[in-house]
């Protein structure tokens, strides 16, 4: 299911009694969707909660990100807190969507239910991979949007049920773009490395970008890491080459996107792949 993003100004009702109105509601960007990426800007210095649950990081302007995991089931109550210590609440509902079911047979049976032996080296690539998702940056890494790491025939989609080998497993957190090896990858927008993995269980050589106010790209399956943790890129850089490491079954990349916990579908933040391609085409 494609959904295009749009640009929307929400003016939700208050709820309760006794809260104080402002005159400048908090505006939004993106889609209240499941697996959907909203762009919020509120009055600088003020305290957010999504559902009770404190938003980390906002910039020191306002601005915010809120992630809908996939299977989020709404309204979405948003709680401000004003520097004058009054209260709104607002409440939104979540548009459902409905996941493909993907089935990938001829996997390396270790690779489906791996051995044993290997379930501390899975440990301790998720936790490396937690501890690359905790930097909070407010930095304005974002301003210049979002672009395709890579162009090409998508062959997986965000949220799909996956059957490994006829057994059901987690659902697909990516886009999966099928390209030969070595092909370029390039950052979709500026931000900071985070993690440079050269050879994760499931995901091979793996690398983070952190683009600040907790939404974080991940890029899975690479043949080649062209950075390193530390590095500050800039949409349209060099970062990787496209691969065939780990769990995988040929050469292409598996993009990513996480604010905070919350796994998001990255399509949404870019221009349907084939207008992409038509725009690439015009240009050379």
């Amino acid at each position: 299911m494609r959904l295009a993003l749009k640009s929307i100004i929400v003016a939700a009702g208050l709820l309760g009694a006794g809260i104080t109105a402002h005159a400048a509601e908090p505006t939004y960007k993106g889609q209240f969707v499941q697996g959907g990426i909203v762009f919020g800007k509120t009055s600088a210095g003020d305290v957010i909660q999504l559902d009770n649950e404190a938003i980390d990081t906002i910039a020191p302007d306002g601005r915010f990100i809120i992630g809908f995991p996939r299977d989020y089931e709404g309204p979405a109550k948003l709680t401000i807190r004003h520097a004058d210590g009054s209260t709104e609440e607002f409440a939104y509902d979540i548009t459902d969507r409905e996941f493909n079911i993907q089935r990938i047979d001829g996997l390396p049976k270790k690779m489906v239910t791996p051995d044993p032996e290997v379930s501390n080296r899975i440990k301790d690539d998720s936790r490396q991979a937690r501890e690359a998702r905790v930097e909070r940056f407010t930095e304005d890494f974002l301003e210049n949007g979002f672009i395709w790491p890579v162009l090409g025939p998508i062959s997986g989609v965000y949220g799909s049920q996956r059957i490994l080998n006829g057994e059901p497993r987690a659902p697909h957190w990516g886009v999966d773009i099928a390209v030969p090896t070595g092909t370029p990858v390039v950052a979709p927008a500026d931000g900071i490395v985070t993690l440079a993995h050269p050879d994760m269980y499931f995901s091979g050589a793996t690398l983070f970008i952190d683009h600040g106010l907790g939404m974080v790209s991940a890029f899975l399956h690479l043949s080649e890491i062209d950075v390193k943790v530390g590095d500050v890129v800039r949409q349209g850089d060099l970062i990787a080459k496209v691969g065939a490491s780990g769990r995988a079954t040929g050469p292409h990349l598996d993009w990513r996107i996480n604010v905070g916990a919350a796994r998001v579908d990255a399509q949404l933040l870019v221009p349907p792949m084939e207008d992409a391609q038509k725009a690439a085409s015009a240009n050379n």
